[in-house]
């Protein structure tokens, strides 16, 4: 009777840790899809039900300090660092969309869909219209 209590726990606490895993939420390193370079850390996460991504570190050291200067609205001259560069997306079977992403090197703003590729490589789609006409980057979870 022990054993099997033991045993179901383990089976329980193991399908809690894989489902946690296969999120989307966590800190992902940003890869450029035109340079194959890392350019940024964003970190996703929930807020009243919809997902945002922020930008929480920028790799290049000469950049760190860059503003958001093509940007318009709220994010006009703002710190790249600390910009919120996905916002308002839902959850929609496997992938979330619904929202937007913003390029902040062009200032520009897309309709946007995220799904896990893997449980550590996140694909962004970032499109105007529908999701045929827009560019695909793939980001890679950091592990702590």
């Amino acid at each position: 009777m022990k054993k099997s209590i033991v045993f179901s726990l383990v089976v329980f606490f193991t399908m809690i840790f894989n489902a946690q895993s296969q999120t989307v939420f966590g800190k992902w390193k940003t890869i450029d899809d035109e340079t194959g370079q890392a350019k940024s850390i964003v970190e996703i996460y929930e807020k009243s039900g919809k997902i945002y991504g922020k930008i929480i570190d920028v790799l290049n050291p000469e950049k760190r300090k860059s503003l958001c200067t093509k940007c318009s609205g709220e994010d006009k001259n703002a710190p790249i660092m600390g910009l919120i560069i996905i916002k308002g997306l839902e959850k929609d079977g496997d992938e979330y969309n619904g929202g937007k992403i913003l390029d902040p090197l062009k200032g520009e703003e897309y309709k946007c869909l995220i799904a896990l590729d893997s449980k550590d490589k996140l694909k962004v789609r970032g499109f105007v219209g529908v999701s045929l006409f827009g560019r695909t980057q793939y980001w890679y979870r950091l592990k702590n």
